[in-house]
């Protein structure tokens, strides 16, 4: 029996040189068919990245993969371990007070950099380690702190800066500190009490999505301002479809993982639903005053830490309360 020429086999596409040329040829013409479909699907897809970004002023791949990376982390520290998220929330809100507080400085306000974030410091790790009492204590003491030491350098500066000007540092020193570590400092409190991480993640869960369905809702359906001198990108539609995300998200998170009434998530959905659309307006309104369009430009897509904090801030506060007006109706085993 013969044997088919060594390094080939019978029916090979280089048994025949003309044959070999023909094979390699549409293997080149499919790779460039499939390369043309690449880039072509790769340009649609940048159109409309770019016509979502001149409507909206964000990135919406980078705003995609940067959220998804930090709900990850915050997901896993909540679910696996406790103190991982103490560590991401403190530091996210001394970022978000230092994104505040240069940017006051660019308004003109004479704010202490060092001693807000060592009072942020403090009002964070009284919530995880001292517990609610004390922790009130350390917030007045970090007030009492930062006025005092603005004060003195005030009166060591004598640059003969006006007392209004003084009295509205002083005030907005105390702004700083009860809007950003405090709120978020409430989250903590939050995540000692029974089952504290499942309300924490609930919170969480539904601001997202209340965010989520007003930014989908109000691309593809807004057309009435909802507050044109605060947002005017914000719609009423919007407000509607996140109005539908944050109250089914309400139910479901109340069903299955709080372990309350269903009707309890129509509560919880509503509540968060209004505590971060006013976070969100009201930092809106923050940065109008100032100037500016994002706290910073830290998180690609996003804009700054601050712009993500927005809505959960208040939202901590709002939560916290209902878990103790909700948690006695949750159905134990």
């Amino acid at each position: 029996m013969s044997e088919a020429p060594s390094g080939s086999e019978p029916g090979a596409p280089d048994d025949d040189p003309a044959l070999s040329a023909s094979f390699h040829e549409q293997m080149r013409a499919r790779r460039t068919d499939f390369e043309n479909q690449v880039a072509h699907a790769r340009a649609e897809f940048d159109q409309a990245n770019e016509r979502i970004k001149a409507r909206t002023g964000r990135d919406l791949l980078l705003a995609i993969v940067i959220g998804l990376a930090i709900g990850a982390v915050v997901f896993v520290s909540l679910v696996f371990f406790a103190w991982p998220f103490m560590v991401f929330a403190t530091a996210a809100a001394l970022l978000g007070q230092f994104e505040l507080i240069r940017a006051l400085q660019a308004a003109g306000r004479r704010l202490d950099v060092v001693p807000l974030l060592l009072a942020g410091v403090a009002i964070m790790l009284a919530a995880w380690f001292l517990g609610a009492a004390l922790h009130w204590v350390v917030l007045f003491a970090g007030l009492a702190f930062v006025v005092v030491w603005r004060l003195i350098a005030q009166m060591s500066a004598r640059d003969g800066r006006r007392y209004g000007a003084v009295l509205d540092d002083v005030l907005v020193s105390g702004f700083v500190l009860a809007y950003v570590p405090f709120l978020a400092s409430l989250a903590l409190i939050l995540l000692r009490q029974d089952h504290g991480a499942w309300w924490v993640m609930a919170f969480l869960i539904i601001a997202i999505a209340a965010d989520t369905g007003a930014y989908a809702t109000g691309l593809l359906l807004g057309r009435h301002p909802m507050a044109p001198k605060i947002s005017p990108k914000k719609t009423w539609e919007g407000f509607a479809g996140a109005a539908v995300f944050a109250v089914v998200a309400g139910v479901l998170l109340a069903w299955l993982m709080l372990g309350l009434p269903w009707w309890t998530g129509v509560i919880l959905g509503i509540a968060i639903l209004g505590s971060a659309t006013a976070g969100d307006l009201g930092e809106s309104m923050l940065k109008r005053d100032l100037g500016i369009k994002d706290m910073s430009s830290w998180l690609p897509g996003h804009g700054g830490v601050l712009d993500r904090l927005d809505s959960i801030l208040p939202s901590a506060a709002v939560a916290l309360a209902l878990s103790f007006l909700l948690s006695p109706l949750a159905v134990t085993a």
